[in-house]
């Protein structure tokens, strides 16, 4: 009999949440899952990794059955541990990220410690695929998304994906009618607009929080935004290659 493949799964809100859980829960079956998940809430860290301070990993027996290990670095430390540490000689054939309590549509996945883990993979040559639910409750409702996982990560372990290439999966919330479909997007030029609250410590000492507000200004319906607030899962395929290349053509015009 054929062993089964491994798969390396970690998360950014950290190895207790809600949403690894599922996630576990969803692909037990179908891999040799092996868990490395920040111990802590590791939320918009994007791709950071861990040089100055050692990092500490330890079993977890959160997953009962299950290899599992807390790491008290980033996502994307979480992932290289996993791969060039843990597995000695075993190869993993994927990598799964998430469920993310929170969406990381449009460019929320430059901050995104859930997609940081996903692109790590891509960057060690596997393909992965990081998910993500519209909803930030910490019981938030995942029920309706764990047929779609299922699915997703079948097909990338029977098809792979391009090389360098990692998925941005995005659910919306739970709602009263099932989820319409599954929809290939591109990232919407969406984006947090910042604004800074004023305030003060008990002591009377000044600081700033950040707050804002997500503001759509693509009107695609091509978009991943526009998939998830039509009850779409939007898969959008990303690439850690950040070269603009439309952009060499005018550059070399320029009189260096």
């Amino acid at each position: 009999m054929a062993s089964k493949p491994i798969i390396i799964v970690s998360n950014d809100d950290g190895i207790t949440y809600k949403g690894l859980k599922t996630l576990v829960e969803c692909i037990a079956d179908l891999a040799e899952v092996i868990v490395v998940a920040p111990n802590k809430p590791q939320s918009a860290m994007g791709h950071s990794v861990t040089i100055h301070y050692p990092l500490m990993v330890t079993k977890s027996k959160q997953f009962p059955g299950i290899e599992a290990y807390e790491c008290s670095g980033t996502p994307a430390d979480c992932v290289k541990i996993a791969q060039s540490h843990l597995l000695g000689e075993r190869t993993a054939a994927m990598v799964v990220s998430g469920i993310n309590h929170g969406s990381n549509t449009a460019l929320n996945i430059l901050y995104s410690g859930t997609m940081a883990a996903a692109i790590e993979g891509a960057i060690e040559g596997l393909p992965a695929v990081g998910f993500s639910l519209g909803d930030f409750h910490a019981d938030a409702d995942f029920s309706h998304t764990t047929i779609h996982v299922e699915k997703i990560v079948l097909q990338v372990l029977n098809h792979g994906l391009p090389k360098g290439v990692a998925l941005n999966v995005n659910f919306p919330k739970r709602q009263e009618q099932p989820i319409q479909g599954l929809r290939i997007c591109r990232q919407a030029n969406a984006r947090w607009v910042d604004a800074f609250s004023e305030r003060e410590t008990p002591s009377g000492r000044p600081y700033l929080w950040l707050t804002g507000d997500f503001v759509n200004f693509d009107h695609g319906e091509d978009t991943d935004q526009w998939a998830v607030e039509h009850n779409y899962t939007s898969i959008v395929p990303c690439s850690f290659d950040l070269t603009a290349h439309h952009a060499i053509s005018t550059l070399n015009t320029w009189n260096f």
